[in-house]
C-alpha cells in the first residue's frame, strides 16, 4: 500500500506515475488537522480543519509533456503533506493524464483536451482518455457539489504550449454565454506573471470550459510558457505563477494590484480553422511563435484545394498545429480587443 510512503515523501506525482490507470482511493489526517484523500491516480483532495471559502481545482498534465505546471504542482502537494504549506482552502489536485507524463508525449490515443462537457461518450470511439475525461468530470462534480452552493468556485488549468509565444505566458478565458468577464480574475492573472488573455467566443470541450459552464466557476486555460522536458524548466520564471497560487490556498483572502486596463494585452478570437483534409499545412514556418500578426491577404493555411489568408490587417496565430486528428482545430486567429462594458 502507498500510504506509508506517501505521508513520508509526499511524492503523490511518482505514486501516480507508478499507477498510470488507476490508484486505491484512501485517506488520512495531517498533524494540521486537514484532511486528505487520494480519490483515484493522479486527483487528491485537501479540506482542511478550519472554515473555508473557496473550493479550488488545480489541473495540470491534461497534456503530458507540459511538465512545468506538473512541476509547480508537484511541489505544492508536497508541501502540504510534509507540512511545510497549511491550506485554507479546500484544494482538489488533478494530474490529468498520467501515461502521457510516463510516455513524454502530449496524450496517448486522443487529445484529452478535447473530450470534456461530454464529449467522452460522443461516437463509437473507446479510449483510455475518453474514460479518464468522465472521471475527471465526476470528481470535479463531486467537488464543488459536496459543499453548500453559492461558495466561490475556481479551477486553473495549468499548461505550456507547443509553440514559443511573443507573450510567453498567457490564458485563455472560456466563453461566458453573456456573462461578463471579470476584471478581478485579470488582476490574479496578473500576479501570476500573465498579462496576455485570450477571449474566447464560443462554447469548448476543454476542461477549464466545463468548471466554468457547469459550475460557475472562475476558469482559464494558462498557458506558462513552451513544453519542455523534466527537468530542463526554469522555474524562477514561474514563481509569481507559484507564489499566487500558494497565497491562493493558503489565504483566507489574497490581495491583488489595483486593476489598470493598461496593463494588459486583450485578444479576442476571429475564428477557428479546421484541419478537413490529409493535405494540410502551414504556410509559415515551425518557428513561428503564438501572436505572430500577418498582413491581410497573407496566405495562412492550405487545406487540400482550400486555401485560408489574412481577411484582417495583424490577424495573428495562436495554437497552430497541423497533425491535429481530421475535423479537429489546427489553428486559431485573433484580433486585438480593448476593455469594456463586459467587464465587471
Amino acid at each position: 500500500m502507498y500510504l506509508e510512503t506517501l505521508k513520508k515523501s509526499g511524492d503523490f506525482l511518482s505514486i501516480t506515475r507508478d499507477n498510470e490507470f488507476h490508484l486505491e482511493p484512501t485517506s488520512f489526517a495531517l498533524a494540521n488537522g486537514t484532511q486528505v484523500e487520494v480519490l483515484d491516480t493522479g486527483v487528491i483532495k485537501f479540506t482542511p480543519s478550519v472554515k473555508t471559502t473557496k473550493d479550488i481545482v488545480l489541473s495540470s498534465a491534461v497534456h503530458g509533456n507540459e511538465t512545468a505546471p506538473i512541476e509547480i504542482c508537484d511541489e505544492l502537494i508536497q508541501n502540504i503533506i510534509l507540512g511545510k504549506l497549511e491550506v485554507k482552502q479546500r484544494v482538489l489536485f488533478i494530474f490529468g493524464n498520467p501515461k502521457s507524463i510516463n510516455i513524454g508525449e502530449r496524450f496517448v490515443e486522443e487529445n484529452l483536451n478535447r473530450l470534456f462537457s461530454g464529449s467522452h461518450s460522443k461516437g463509437d470511439v473507446k479510449n483510455a482518455e475518453r474514460d479518464r475525461a468522465k472521471n475527471l468530470e465526476s470528481y470535479v462534480s463531486d467537488f464543488f457539489n459536496e459543499v453548500e452552493a453559492g461558495r466561490y468556485r475556481c479551477h486553473y488549468d495549468l499548461h505550456t504550449a507547443i509553440r514559443g509565444s511573443k507573450n510567453e505566458k498567457f490564458a485563455v478565458y472560456p466563453f461566458l454565454n453573456g456573462k461578463p468577464w471579470k476584471k478581478s480574475q485579470l488582476q490574479f492573472l496578473l500576479s501570476c506573471g500573465v498579462n496576455t488573455v485570450l477571449m474566447m467566443a464560443a462554447p469548448a470541450t476543454t476542461f477549464s470550459y466545463f468548471s466554468s459552464n457547469e459550475f460557475g466557476a472562475d476558469a482559464f486555460t494558462i498557458e506558462l510558457g513552451q513544453v519542455k522536458p523534466f527537468g530542463e524548466n526554469d522555474m524562477a520564471r514561474f514563481e509569481k505563477t507559484k507564489q499566487t497560487l500558494t497565497a491562493l490556498i493558503s489565504q483566507e483572502k489574497v490581495e491583488y494590484k489595483e486593476f489598470n486596463s493598461n496593463d494588459f494585452e486583450l485578444f479576442e478570437v476571429y475564428r477557428t480553422i479546421n484541419r478537413t483534409q490529409e493535405a494540410f499545412s502551414f504556410t509559415f514556418p515551425d518557428s513561428a511563435v503564438n501572436f505572430t500578426g500577418f498582413a491581410k491577404g497573407e496566405l495562412l493555411a492550405n487545406d487540400g484545394e482550400k486555401q485560408y489568408f489574412a481577411e484582417v490587417e495583424g490577424e495573428a496565430i495562436i495554437f497552430p498545429n497541423a497533425k491535429v486528428a481530421l475535423g479537429q482545430r489546427a489553428l486559431l486567429t485573433v484580433i486585438p480587443m480593448q476593455i469594456n462594458e463586459n467587464f465587471i
